[in-house]
């Protein structure tokens, strides 16, 4: 793979896109401005990460109510191990050297990398 503006290997940025969530995204999207590959992933990782990260203040929230709050919080959970899989799932693509796409997510990064 090729470097990047930051000296390391294209697929090794894109990995560490994804490692602190939304907030690694947002670091590489600041600092690397050429490679196409890294800002995808760049982006792919702000758009899910700060999704999820957003789904979980609401359901924690909505934890609190009275008799609803377990199935919130079961719902919480969920959405946890779902993230954590895709987290895995993401960073293995990207150090594979993949643009592997989310339905909606991949998109957006796509048309706001071109």
């Amino acid at each position: 793979m090729e470097k990047t503006s930051t000296g390391l290997e294209a697929n090794v940025a894109g990995l560490l896109c994804y490692v602190l969530g939304w907030v690694s995204g947002l670091v590489f999207i600041l600092i690397e401005k050429e490679n196409k590959f890294v800002r995808f992933h760049a982006v792919q990782s702000i758009v899910v990460f700060g999704a999820i990260t957003i789904v979980q203040i609401v359901l924690s929230v909505l934890s609190q109510i009275w008799i609803l709050g377990v199935l919130f919080s079961a719902l919480s959970a969920i959405v946890w191990l779902l993230g954590v899989i895709l987290w895995i799932v993401l960073m293995v693509k990207a150090y594979q050297g993949a643009m592997f796409k989310l339905p909606w997510a991949g998109n957006f990064a796509e048309e706001k990398t071109k």
